[in-house]
């Protein structure tokens, strides 16, 4: 790759094929830094599966819950289209006004594009081809909402009066696309070009349904409202009432807050032009606790979250976005985490499929199955020639890691269907003791055993006393929810659940017993205490009383319901232990709890500090390298300044401050001390330190303040 030649010239030298590029893929990522590189791409592919399987599963799950509040807006806009194609336009709504659709998305902003998509693709497919979709950050002023609109509907470059010259020039310069100029009359003469295709002359008037697929409107989404210029959306909604008789315009206004939102940005000779009905989507917590629901608490999928990772993606919900999309965004990097960073997640996967990986298990696989905490506590309850021989012998661990892997499936299969019948029988207790909704059960039931809580305790007192038609009702359900398990256990527990409610049935038509009463039990004692008595006869006669009301005799529902009580008692007992008394639960359950909020809650002041502190651990500059608590001359200015103003108070003098960055500048450029040029401020070095001080400024660390001319005010205190 040189040349012999004298004189100077420009020489090309074409790059051989052998050192082209290969770019990585998806699988060279995970397997970067993956502890167990022998099972990368098992884990991998077992991930991948996985996650393909949760996200369609959720999709279907989204769709179906959206599908109602989209069926209604799809009915909303057909019977608008057609009220307009025949006479009873008029006794409708007036000729200027629009039909508007005002749908309440809630302030769970992140989903809602995922909802307009999914609108916007029905409705193309359904009712009209004319559909746009326009946002408020695009939409600053009236031209560029006219501009945004009649593009995506017509397809096409559309010129806009601006000074800005160049940039029609390129839009006009366009060789596919010819420009066309901004207004409704454009969007008019466009639509009727289009309604005329369908028309052909000489044919009979066809009819009403098929009129109205000859004249579709023109549907246009606004899809957050609030975000909108009130005066850009007043004027936008002004002209289109003008053209309305022209072309059938369409809004729907996506609202995050509440529909006032209307009445507050539009005034009323504004908004009565509008036709508006009202469409409230589903709140995101019952959209999150279905997906909860049908993701996590069903056994179908291997992989588990612990208490404190739950807690960690609820408290995110709860407390920042209200996204469903963002906590499924949390199950799937928890998701990834866990198999990146677990070997032995290579058996987190079916029974069939786990069973199988097991036999092919290295010995560091079976090494590290040595090392769990919950084999350590198994190991425990064996004999001391069991114990030897799991941890010496290889073969004999793989013929027993099958037993414990059926344990904790089956272990699986009966905790969800149990704890749905624990929250059936408690979800209507008042004051809720365990919890109204279910996933609080469950994050009850991951932290210890749940019997051993007072409030399980209380639960059951309140049990046992239901009303017979409530404890009938609940029973019944727990019946269903017991029915399609497939085991023993279960099925046991069925039979009796069915045997009862059939007693309980029964005792309708049952003759009733008459059971002594109280008042017969306690006649005698009340006789005694008609006589002349003292302290100490008083004291044994309300005794006796006491006694007596205790040895009542309990009615035959009575009986019944404690006999149904203690069933789930039992059930519970026997099936809701915490998933940490399980062995092998860590092939399945993350509980990294601090990597999952390090990622989704991230904290960026203490990010910032950390890399202005600590430059070498983001550069990796072996100059940058220093001991604890101090920063290198070599660093960047930003990361000097950084250091030097964490030395002052809450004043900082801006002299002093560019006089000790001059010397640590200085030093790092090995000019000697005693030089006269050592403590001298150059433009250089100014320059420099302004930019540092300004991006500081900027990152929020100081801020300029009127007590002093020369001082600038620190805002935060301490550092990493």
């Amino acid at each position: 790759m040189s040349t012999s030649s004298v004189s100077k010239g420009c020489f090309v030298f074409k790059p051989s094929a052998k050192k082209k590029k290969t770019s990585l893929g998806l699988e060279d990522y995970f397997s970067q830094g993956c502890e167990g590189a022998e099972s990368s791409e098992e884990r991998f592919r077992l991930c991948h599966d996985l996650w393909d399987k949760i996200k369609a599963d959720t999709e279907v799950l989204q769709d179906e819950l959206n599908r109602k509040i989209l069926n209604s807006l799809l009915d909303f806009t057909r019977k608008c289209s057609s009220t307009r194609q025949h006479s009873d336009w008029a006794s409708q709504m007036r000729a200027s006004e629009i039909p508007t659709a005002a749908l309440v998305l809630g302030v769970n902003v992140p989903d809602h594009d995922m909802t307009f998509q999914s609108l916007s693709d029905q409705l193309q497919q359904s009712v009209t081809p004319h559909v746009v979709s326009v946002q408020a950050k695009e939409c600053g002023a009236l031209k560029h909402l006219m501009k945004r609109v009649l593009e995506r509907l017509m397809n096409t470059v559309v010129a806009v009066d601006d000074d800005d010259e160049e940039e029609e020039a390129e839009q006009t310069s366009t060789p596919h696309h010819k420009s066309m100029h901004c207004s409704l009359n454009t969007l008019c003469d466009w639509y009727n070009s289009k309604t005329k295709k369908a028309h052909t002359p000489g044919k009979k008037r066809s009819s009403p349904a098929k009129d109205e697929q000859q004249q579709p409107p023109v549907v246009i989404i606004f899809k957050d409202l609030e975000a909108f210029n009130p005066r850009v959306l007043q004027d936008f909604i002004l002209i289109c009432s003008r053209y309305i008789e022209r072309v059938p315009l369409m809004f729907i206004f996506g609202i995050a807050t509440s529909p006032s939102t209307i009445q507050h940005m539009l005034p009323h000779s504004v908004s009565s032009l509008l036709c508006i009905e009202l469409f409230q989507s589903l709140s995101c917590t019952q959209h999150l606790a279905t997906v909860i629901d049908k993701m996590i608490l069903t056994h179908h999928f291997p992989f588990k979250l612990s208490g404190k990772v739950m807690q960690v993606l609820m408290s995110i919900f709860l407390y920042h976005d209200f996204s469903v999309r963002n906590f499924i965004k949390g199950v799937q990097l928890a998701m990834l985490e866990h198999f990146h960073s677990q070997p032995l997640s290579v058996l987190c996967c079916k029974k069939k499929e786990a069973l199988l990986n097991v036999t092919q298990l290295s010995h560091s696989d079976l090494e590290r199955i040595r090392q769990l905490s919950s084999f350590r506590s198994y190991l425990e309850t064996q004999e001391s020639d069991e114990q030897e021989n799991l941890l010496k012998n290889d073969t004999h661990l793989k013929e027993v890691c099958p037993k414990l892997l059926k344990g904790l499936h089956k272990y699986h299969k009966n905790y969800y269907p149990v704890l749905r019948c624990l929250h059936t029988l408690t979800s209507s207790l008042p004051r809720y003791p365990l919890g109204k909704q279910i996933r609080e059960l469950h994050l009850i039931c991951l932290e210890k055993n749940v019997w051993e809580n007072e409030d399980y305790q209380s639960a059951m007192k309140l049990l046992k006393m239901l009303a017979k038609d409530e404890l009938i009702t609940s029973l019944q359900r727990c019946t269903e929810i017991l029915q399609p398990v497939k085991s023993k256990r279960m099925k046991n527990a069925c039979v009796q659940l069915d045997d009862l409610l059939t007693k309980l049935k029964q005792l309708d038509t049952a003759p009733i017993e008459t059971a002594p009463s109280v008042e017969e039990s306690i006649t005698s004692p009340l006789k005694n205490l008609q006589k002349k008595t003292n302290l100490f006869e008083l004291q044994k006669t309300l005794l006796e009383m006491n006694e007596s009301r205790r040895a009542k005799k309990l009615s035959p529902f009575e009986i019944l319901r404690n006999e149904a009580i203690e069933l789930m008692d039992s059930l519970v007992k026997s099936h809701l232990s915490p998933p940490e008394s399980q062995t092998l639960n860590e092939v399945c359950y993350y509980s990294s709890s601090g990597s999952v909020r390090r990622h989704l809650n991230a904290t960026p002041r203490t990010s910032i500090q950390a890399a202005l502190s600590s430059p070498y651990y983001f550069l990796q500059n072996d100059s940058l390298k220093s001991e604890d608590g101090t920063v290198s001359n070599a660093a960047p200015d930003i990361c000097i300044a950084y250091k030097l103003h964490l030395e002052c108070g809450r004043l900082i003098n801006l002299f002093d401050w560019l006089e000790a960055y001059s010397v640590v500048v200085s030093a790092a450029e090995g000019v000697d001390p005693d030089s006269d040029s050592f403590r001298t401020v150059d433009e250089v070095k100014h320059a420099r330190f302004i930019r540092a001080v300004s991006e500081l400024e900027f990152l929020g660390f100081i801020k300029s303040t009127k007590q002093k001319t020369d001082h600038v005010a620190r805002l935060t205190w301490g550092g990493c």
